[in-house]
């Protein structure tokens, strides 16, 4: 046993916890740990431009490679400018260790320069958050960070560093085990809950499965797949939980939801039984709680057994990890489930009643449908990571966005963070340096964390970003559109102190989109193209896929009009869905 200090001890922890990325941005209270990562080669430390972006990033690296995203800042705003990602990868069981520089001991508590108690603050958005006070609880106390956020349900795990802690000699031990007497995640299935499920369906004439993003947390895709497989029982997703099945199965139906198809949502409405695995229920997917599922007997399968009975009361409960209860499904005897050929082809009629694609007649320019029907065939054949920012871009993305085993998608879900998809695409992008990586976001999210220009440009990252510009801030505008009787308050982008509430009136032209983003791009060193219809798009891609060392910006221009379509407003039942205006 050797004394070290707690600097040195710190970056042993990452090498045995197998960390090789670190985003990390400098400050007064973490300069002793980045002096001592200076010349490591075993971890890549990755310098963003600001702090948000930052975490972000280490939560795109988690979502896109399945390890443990770690991040490190110092004090009182380098720790406050974590909250929003903290919160971000918290909604959407993300593991990561965020670790926050802190002033030293003896002044915490006396309102020193750049404290605040960022311990009291993240305690309710994270999986655990807990301060280093003593100089020997060190290693246990990250050996036990890295065990909780990767264990069970996932998420982040903040700790608090202060100054003198880290400068302190100490042993030199790292843990290999962890014992946590009152944290004893549960990922098993109980079997007999798994039979009373199976029971339950064979009585089943119209059942169907729900999949939340559970299931791609637990990479299970492929049981999930083999699964319905056997059983033919019709599929329908939420936003996250989108590619547990390959997206041209034909047991696969769409999203359901707010903005859910037509035939998911139809077929909530309409079934008898309801099998839904790594789904919490939020009101995103239920609408009117009262009125949801109402002609259905419910399964859930959740890691969380917080989650289960929370929003939607719920006839079998299961609590355990989606993959374990899905392969103690294959493992029972399915055999008296019924021939459900009616059910699938009445879903069929429904589908092709409104489908979500459907195309927009005699428009010149360019759709939404169309910018994603480019982008299918460009990685059609590739190993690829979409990642979206948060807005309408998104839910085209999420409605006909083609998903398979070599697809990755990667999309702030629970919080519905703005500012998300650029910093989460330069994290997965160095995770997964081999595959191509395309950022889906809007000229509203863009600007949010548009400063990671500068990081992907330094870190020398192809990313293809295709920026979806309709001038205004679109998922707000839509509702103004739809409720609001047309009043776009605080929405258009294009907005100058000169224009009147009046200026779609008449023939007043809009100022100029600021700022120009093809010049913005070139000015960051990146590569910049705008396109107006999808012949341009299509070649702009395959222009952009050549890249090797640079990002590239494609500037996609379409009419603020197109609206995202189906939609049920916020707290109706899914059968109040608005299909048309």
């Amino acid at each position: 046993m050797f004394m070290i200090k707690g600097t040195e001890l710190f970056v042993k922890a990452l090498k045995e916890e197998g960390v090789d990325t670190l985003f990390a941005y400098p400050g007064g209270f973490i300069t002793d740990l980045l002096d001592q990562l200076y010349g490591e080669k075993e971890i890549e430390l990755i310098l963003p431009r600001h702090e948000q972006a930052l975490i972000h990033e280490a939560d795109g690296y988690a979502r896109s490679t399945g390890r443990v995203g770690v991040c490190l800042v110092t004090s009182g705003p380098g720790a406050t400018n974590l909250v929003t990602g903290i919160a971000t990868a918290n909604y959407d069981s993300v593991p990561l260790v965020c670790f926050t520089g802190q002033v030293p001991t003896q002044v915490i508590g006396n309102d020193a320069f750049q404290e605040v108690d960022i311990v009291g603050i993240t305690r309710g958005i994270t999986k655990h958050s807990v301060m280093v006070t003593d100089r020997k609880d060190l290693g246990r106390i990250i050996k036990e960070a890295f065990y909780i956020a990767r264990t069970g349900k996932p998420g982040p795990v903040l700790v608090d560093l202060p100054a003198d802690i880290m400068k302190k000699l100490g042993d030199d031990t790292y843990p290999e085990n962890v014992n946590i007497r009152s944290y004893k995640p549960n990922t098993q299935v109980h079997s007999g809950q798994i039979k009373r499920a199976v029971t339950l369906l064979g009585k089943a004439k119209r059942p169907l499965f729900l999949a939340g993003g559970g299931v791609n947390i637990a990479h299970a895709g492929k049981e999930f797949t083999k699964l319905i497989e056997i059983t033919k029982i019709p599929v329908v997703t939420t936003i996250m939980g989108r590619g547990a099945i390959p997206t041209d199965h034909e047991y696969f139906v769409g999203n359901v939801g707010m903005h859910g198809c037509y035939a998911g949502n139809k077929a909530i409405e309409e079934c008898d039984v309801l099998f839904s695995i790594g789904c919490r229920f939020n009101d995103r997917i239920t609408g009117k709680i009262s009125e949801f599922a109402t002609k259905a007997k419910i399964i859930h399968v959740d890691i969380d057994t917080a989650s289960i009975s929370r929003n939607i009361k719920v006839d079998i409960p299961i609590v355990g990890d989606a993959k374990n209860a899905i392969l103690s499904l294959l493992e029972s005897d399915l055999s008296d489930l019924h021939d459900y050929t009616n059910w699938v082809q009445e879903i069929q009629k429904w589908d092709a009643k409104y489908p979500i694609d459907a195309p927009v007649e005699d428009f010149k320019g360019l759709t939404p449908q169309q910018i994603l029907w480019q982008v299918n065939q460009a990685i059609k054949d590739k190993d690829t990571v979409i990642v979206t920012d948060v807005g309408q871009h998104q839910m085209w993305t999420t409605q006909n966005l083609h998903m398979d085993a070599t697809k990755k998608l990667v999309t702030s879900g629970g919080l519905g963070t703005m500012g998300f998809g650029l910093p989460a695409a330069i994290g997965s992008k160095l995770g997964n340096p081999e595959k191509t990586v395309i950022c889906i976001t809007g000229d509203g999210g863009m600007q949010m964390n548009i400063q990671e220009m500068a990081t992907a440009v330094a870190q020398e990252l192809p990313i293809i970003i295709l920026l979806v510009n309709n001038s205004y801030l679109g998922m707000v505008r839509q509702m103004q559109q739809l409720f609001y009787n047309k009043h776009y308050s605080a929405t258009c982008l294009r907005y100058r102190k000169s224009c009147n509430y009046a200026c779609r009136e008449g023939k007043k032209a809009c100022p100029p989109y600021s700022p120009d983003f093809v010049k913005l791009a070139e000015s960051y060193d990146a590569s910049g193209k705008r396109v107006w219809n999808q012949e341009e798009l299509g070649v702009a891609l395959q222009e952009a896929m050549q890249e090797t060392k640079r990002p590239t910006i494609i500037e996609c221009m379409i009419d603020s009009d197109f609206i995202v379509l189906p939609m049920v407003r916020s707290g109706n039942a899914l059968s109040d869905m608005i299909l048309d205006i």
